[in-house]
């Protein structure tokens, strides 16, 4: 019970993230949407990060939907390879901004209509489009429970759970930087709404007082909290997105 009380705290604190209108810079989906029928090298190369931020949850939706871990391992690579190659950016719809949509469909394309070929040529020495360790992605995989999770919810799943991954990568650097590894390794269960230990020992264990080490969680969660909105800006084509696509990708986990 306290885990799923964690939880919902955690769901609802990032549900009341500031309505505010961010400046909403080129990203790198909106780059390549907007690069259209004309891809760009800028395009491909926003592209290539989205792509290699993102690949598991590609490679667990085609595990899910029943290939070996062999071939999902070659397919995904096939993909990605086809994808980079510009081959799917005209298929980009405006109407559908998000690249989570996108990519999922463009996956669906190839496995239904490309299986034979990308079968054929798998063992023919592709060249590697996103580089990714096949073991730790089967690793990954079987440490998830699936039952009851179709193809789909499955991605999803992954997808949110990729995201949370990069914003924490994101924070875990800049923490780093400041040179404050030890306070972000002491606070960062915080950013889920679980705390392990009272504010008041992790100020003894640093030599902080109770006082600034709220004030130290409190700054760190705000900061969480915009560089999820800034990665998930990455993902989508227009500052308006940005809080639904929140919504639902908590809803996803």
């Amino acid at each position: 019970m306290a885990a799923h009380d964690s939880k919902a705290a955690h769901d609802s604190k990032l549900e009341r993230l500031p309505a505010r209108e961010d400046r909403f810079a080129t990203t790198h989906w909106s780059m390549v949407v907007s690069a259209g029928r004309s891809p760009s090298p800028e395009a491909g190369r926003a592209l290539a990060t989205l792509c290699e931020n993102y690949w598991f949850p590609l490679y667990a939706f085609v595990r899910r939907a029943g290939h070996s871990a062999e071939d999902a391992r070659d397919l995904t690579q096939e993909f990605f390879a086809r994808l980079l190659a510009q081959r799917f950016l005209t298929k980009v719809d405006r109407r559908k901004g998000k690249f989570r949509s996108f990519l999922l469909a463009a996956l669906k394309h190839f496995l239904a209509d490309e299986w034979d070929h990308a079968h054929a040529q798998k063992r023919g020495g592709t060249q590697t489009a996103i580089s990714f360790d096949g073991l730790d992605a089967e690793t990954r995989y079987r440490l998830e429970p699936a039952q009851g999770l179709t193809p789909e919810k499955m991605f999803e799943k992954q997808w949110a759970l990729s995201l949370l991954e990069q914003v924490l990568s994101r924070l875990d650097a800049e923490m780093a930087a400041d040179g404050k590894v030890a306070l972000f390794e002491a606070l960062k269960d915080t950013l889920t709404g679980v705390r392990s230990t009272t504010y008041a020992a992790i100020g003894t264990e640093l030599g902080m007082s109770e006082g600034a080490v709220k004030v130290a969680a409190h700054r760190l969660r705000r900061r969480y909290r915009d560089l999820l909105r800034q990665e998930i800006g990455q993902t989508v084509a227009s500052s308006e997105e940005i809080g639904d696509e929140i919504r639902y990708l908590l809803s996803c986990l």
